[in-house]
């Protein structure tokens, strides 16, 4: 019973999000009720099989150990950027020392170090990030809600293009082992390794923006606009997560309750996708989830080159001009999806793998 309605409820927010998912990929707005009906529904699988599986300890104690990493961080991103020589308005050569005094004067940063700290960490915990300090007169959580979506959207569509090469292109490099299939699946794999990102996009552009102009090279504005970006972004993991699932697969195919499978005569196909295919995802959760804090909050090169307005801009500028507000802001969003994403790979183990129990 407890099986069946987790299959029901994980089936029912499958549907709800793949269908907001392709709305917004065709440039549609996502109504209002199946947009609360994600979250409704996300929510609700995660509890049941939370308690299903009981591990409402292990998640307790997660969330909170999230929130301490979460505190570390921001104390030693905030310490690390007062501490280190020159200051956000150093450059400013033309100001006068009274003016550039009233200007720290009113960020605070003539205050003691310690006075700054317990400032800034008490805005913190009421939800408020600052002001830049460079685009004057905007909050900094005004200028991520502007610039996350694209990111989040790249990155999202780059992680299923990648689960979706490199998880059945790794089955077929295992299942035809030594065979020509095999060769071309790790060569394909391999060429998708070694070739950086500034190299594809480039030859993408050339061929489909220009030799056969079919897709725009530049902007974030449509379906057409979306294909170059993510094929690009998710071709690197795409590569890496296919040799960690031949070498997964090739592993699990030789254990004892294989050749089991095997000589109670089940098919081959039953056994793979059956049997072996579970059970030789762990690594791939293990790799998952960095991949989807560090996909999701955006790569600077591919938005540089396609012109995508999202946050590798942001988050590369605000270092260089010692925009501290933004620099902790994209720091503490990179590190809270981080630690998300782990928890949520930590709760799929025991889903692949019935043998692990996190409680």
């Amino acid at each position: 019973m407890k099986t069946k309605l987790i299959k029901i409820l994980g089936l029912a927010t499958l549907l709800a999000l793949v269908s907001s998912l392709l709305l917004s990929f065709f440039a549609y707005e996502v109504p209002v009720p199946l947009f609360y009906a994600n979250f409704l529904l996300v929510g609700a699988s995660f509890i049941y099989y939370t308690i299903s599986q009981k591990m409402i300890l292990f998640v307790i104690k997660r969330i909170v150990g999230a929130f301490g990493v979460i505190l570390i961080i921001a104390s030693l991103t905030f310490l690390l950027m007062r501490t280190m020589p020159g200051g956000p308005f150093d450059e400013e050569k033309t100001l006068p020392p009274e003016i550039k005094a009233n200007i720290e004067a009113k960020y605070n940063l003539n205050a003691p170090l310690y006075e700054q700290y317990i400032d800034y960490m008490g805005g913190l915990l009421k939800g408020d990030l600052g002001q830049s300090y460079k685009y004057l007169g905007r909050n900094v959580s005004d200028i991520i809600g502007e610039v996350f979506p694209a990111s989040f959207q790249l990155g999202l569509y780059a992680l299923i293009i990648s689960f979706l090469l490199g998880i059945p292109l790794g089955l077929l490099a295992a299942a035809y082992h030594n065979k020509w299939q095999d060769t071309l699946s790790m060569m394909i794999a391999i060429l998708g390794v070694a070739l950086p990102s500034f190299l594809v996009a480039p030859v993408l552009i050339q061929m489909f923006s220009f030799g056969w102009p079919h897709l725009p090279a530049a902007l974030w504005d449509g379906p057409s606009y979306y294909l170059l970006p993510m094929i690009v972004l998710g071709t690197r993991p795409a590569a890496t997560i296919a040799r960690l699932t031949r070498a997964s697969v090739l592993e699990v195919i030789r254990s004892d309750y294989i050749r089991t499978a095997k000589a109670k005569g089940l098919s081959r196909k039953t056994v793979l996708f059956k049997h072996v295919l579970r059970n030789s995802l762990i690594p791939v959760l293990t790799y998952a989830g960095p991949l989807i804090a560090s996909i999701l909050s955006g790569t600077f090169v591919i938005e540089l080159i396609f012109a995508i307005p999202g946050m590798g801009k942001h988050l590369i500028q605000s270092v260089s001009n010692r925009d501290y507000p933004l620099i902790l802001a994209t720091t503490l969003l990179f590190s809270a999806l981080l630690v998300f994403a782990n928890l949520i790979v930590d709760l799929l183990y025991s889903y692949f793998d019935p043998r692990i129990r996190l409680s």
